[in-house]
């Protein structure tokens, strides 16, 4: 099975984007954490390791896609 993490900051557009890629995503294929920043903080070192620059962002098999545009990273991370 395939491991995906969504990376989030629990904005609106975040938000909106977790429910329509979750729901597209096939859950027999593909295993995906989602990590909302606003409860777990100390995974944004681990998404900008992966390639994360802005989010709602989804690392699927190493590869980093962004999806639309909620908030950059050093936004994430000032609060």
């Amino acid at each position: 099975m395939e491991k995906a993490v969504f990376y989030h900051a629990g904005c609106p557009v975040c938000v909106d984007a977790e429910k329509m890629v979750l729901d597209y995503l096939d859950k027999s294929k593909v295993d995906v954490e989602v990590v909302d920043f606003n409860n777990d903080a100390s995974k944004i070192s681990e998404a900008e390791s992966a390639g994360v620059k802005s989010v709602p962002a989804l690392v699927l098999n190493g590869q980093t896609y962004h999806i639309n545009h909620g908030a950059s990273m050093e936004e994430v991370k000032n609060g």
